[in-house]
């Protein structure tokens, strides 16, 4: 039976690429590298999924640590022949000289496993799965529609481990059509030069059959054996696939079972695409996550909030409500686009996976993907006027514009940059992105929401769900200005860069006033032109800032701020009227079995509400307040009518 052992890359007389310099190749993305992991690691096996297999392709990811029955083992075989010198040239030495050894495998079933060739010398052919994971860097696809571009993503199994080392499981399909299981350990560290021969290193380091000039993998029953003393998984009598095994992994503070946990949510938010069925199809991958042996369950994108929204979206997007999404000049078809709206949801609990999303307590992306269906990014549109509505879409690039949304994404793969593009491929990612803006922005119009000036424009008050508290459906809509005297309507604006409750304060009048000043002539009585005339300035009202909701007790109220600028007792009374989602048609009296917003009472700056349909108010700079109970399932328009009180 072979020893296996180590073999140092050492420079040789025409140069090489520094273990540094491949380190860094993945640059310095924004996502963590777990979730790098978790992108890259699926979209490898999801590349090398078995041809015409009606199999979905079973991606798991374990951990655990090495007990003490394989211990021992790990440092015989893993410690023998390694480098010596300097703890810093080859840190695994020092990683499994401690207690106890922690480590993380990628596995996947269903795949072809890393075949073909073990020497990259050998490797002309199509068949070259090994050397390119294995010896080679940054070789460019050979998976028609795949996810993957150049091949950089492999580099994130050594970023990850603490001596940035691996060990690589696999059982393939030889040229003959025999199964043949392969085994050999990888470090990728540092550069130095050796204390013991003065020599310089790359910092590549192989681990395997060391009896030849490069190190080969065990094969057959040596590599199965050798497996079985690891504490490895060892294949089924016909599977083929892969394991990548990480020694010792940075977990980013997180201890194992929160790792596992937020493994297993980010699966389900960067890989959902794969994981639901349509047409009574399975899922085209499957997922599990283990810590130590227990189960950590992925979550279903079905029932899971708001993934359930993309989902949505997607289907709606494969439907006849999906959306062609073209470039006129030059003319090319983009992809399909779905979209969908909630204007009835609780507020998000944002968790660590969505962070990573800059997704918070709001749903306002458009999910990117190329036809592979793996998740590029989710890309940020303008904001609802609520944390109670949302939107989700998804773009599905199409199959013969692949090529160019692959080029223009960095080696993570997680956005789509088309200054990166020569013209006109950059014009059609850019015209991508314009597209969807305006498919967005349509749906926001829709919904009561215009766009003015580059920012969202709310331009009414919605109604709020609170499970139970006030039933309906958040909106938003267009209040009506009018021309008759004493009589204005609060037309909500949102300012860009606020939230809901506003608390900024800006004086503005809705309506108007027709006379060339603030000041009218009197009415009947009014003395003939030639004499002297009586002006009296006319009542008005001047709202303050935007409608916002406030809570009072278990209810939830809408409140619009005003002044009456106007010195003199002014009677003041509502005028309430709703739009219906999707119509635009305002309605002042309630359909059959429908409700309509009603006013609580008016409240003075010190907190007291009168309740009352009219109430008579001094004049003055003082702030009151209108508060008024929504309708459900309807958009709520405010307005406030004042008239001056005269003299009996």
């Amino acid at each position: 039976m072979t020893q296996p052992g180590w073999l140092s890359q050492s420079y040789p007389p025409e140069g090489a690429s520094a273990a540094e310099g491949i380190r860094n190749q993945l640059g310095r993305p924004e996502l963590d590298l777990l979730t790098i992991l978790v992108r890259e690691s699926a979209q490898n096996s999801w590349d090398a999924r078995v041809p015409s297999s009606s199999v979905p392709v079973d991606f798991r990811i374990d951990m655990w640590t090495v007990g003490p029955a394989h211990t021992g083992t790990w440092r015989e075989l893993l410690l023998a022949g390694a480098p010596t010198g300097r703890t810093g040239d080859f840190p695994l030495r020092e990683t499994l000289r401690r207690g106890s050894v922690r480590v993380l495998a990628v596995s996947d079933r269903g795949t072809r496993g890393l075949g073909g060739p073990t020497r990259a010398d050998d490797a002309v052919g199509p068949e070259r799965d090994f050397v390119s994971f294995i010896r080679n860097i940054g070789e460019p696809r050979d998976t028609a529609l795949g996810g993957g571009t150049y091949g950089f993503g492999k580099g994130i199994f050594y970023l990850l481990s603490t001596s940035g080392t691996i060990l690589v499981h696999s059982r393939c399909r030889t040229a003959r059509g025999d199964l043949e299981t392969r085994l050999i350990g990888c470090t990728l560290w540092k550069s130095y030069v050796s204390t013991e021969d003065g020599l310089r290193y790359t910092g590549r380091h192989w681990w395997g059959d060391a009896s030849g000039d490069v190190v080969e993998p065990l094969t057959g029953r040596e590599a199965d054996a050798t497996a079985q003393r690891l504490g490895l998984k060892p294949f089924g009598p016909e599977e083929t696939g892969t394991t990548i095994v990480v020694v010792d992994p940075i977990l980013d503070g997180l201890d194992a079972v929160e790792a596992a946990d937020y493994l297993a949510e980010t699966i389900a938010w960067h890989l959902w695409p794969k994981m639901i069925t349509t047409d009574d199809r399975p899922p085209a991958m499957r997922f599990s996550v283990t810590c130590d042996g227990v189960d950590r369950p992925v979550p279903d994108p079905r029932q899971t909030r708001p993934l359930d929204m993309f989902v949505a979206a997607y289907e709606t997007m494969l439907g006849p409500k999906g959306t062609d999404l073209a470039c006129l000049k030059p003319k090319r078809h983009l992809g399909r686009l779905g979209i969908v709206m909630k204007r009835a949801m609780l507020p998000l609990e944002p968790s660590r996976a969505s962070r990573m999303l800059a997704i918070e307590d709001l749903i306002h992306h458009v999910c990117l993907m190329r036809p592979a269906e793996l998740v590029v990014t989710y890309r940020p549109g303008p904001k609802p006027p609520s944390v109670n509505q949302g939107y989700a879409g998804v773009f599905r690039a199409d199959v013969s514009m692949d090529d160019i949304y692959a080029k223009a994404e960095p080696p993570t793969h997680d956005a789509w940059n088309p200054q990166s593009l020569e013209r006109p491929e950059s014009t059609f990612v850019a015209t991508t992105f314009r597209r969807i803006a305006e498919s967005v922005d349509g749906l926001l119009s829709l919904s009561g929401v215009t766009r003015a000036g580059g920012s969202s424009v709310a331009l009414g008050a919605a109604s709020s769900m609170f499970s139970g508290l006030v039933g309906g459906a958040w909106g938003i809509g267009g209040a009506t200005d009018y021309s008759k005297p004493g009589s204005t309507v609060a037309r909500p604006t949102k300012k860009k860069g606020t939230d809901d409750r506003s608390s900024a304060v800006s004086d503005r009048t809705s309506a108007p006033d027709t006379s060339p000043s603030s000041e009218q002539e009197a009415g009947p009585g009014t003395p003939s032109s030639g004499g002297p005339r009586s002006v009296v300035r006319r009542p008005r009202v001047q709202y303050v800032g935007d409608p916002y909701y406030d809570d009072r007790g278990t209810t939830t109220v809408l409140v619009q701020e005003f002044r009456l600028p106007v010195p003199g007792p002014q009677r003041v009374r509502i005028d309430l009227a709703v739009t219906l989602p999707g119509t635009g048609g305002r309605e002042t009296d309630p359909p059959i079995g429908a409700s309509m917003p009603e006013l609580v009472g008016w409240e003075d700056q010190a907190g007291q509400l009168y309740r009352s349909e009219t109430y008579v108010i001094e004049g003055s700079e003082s702030v009151w307040r209108a508060v008024v109970m929504p309708a459900p399932d309807t958009m709520t328009e405010i307005g406030v009518k004042v008239e001056a009180v005269r003299a009996s």
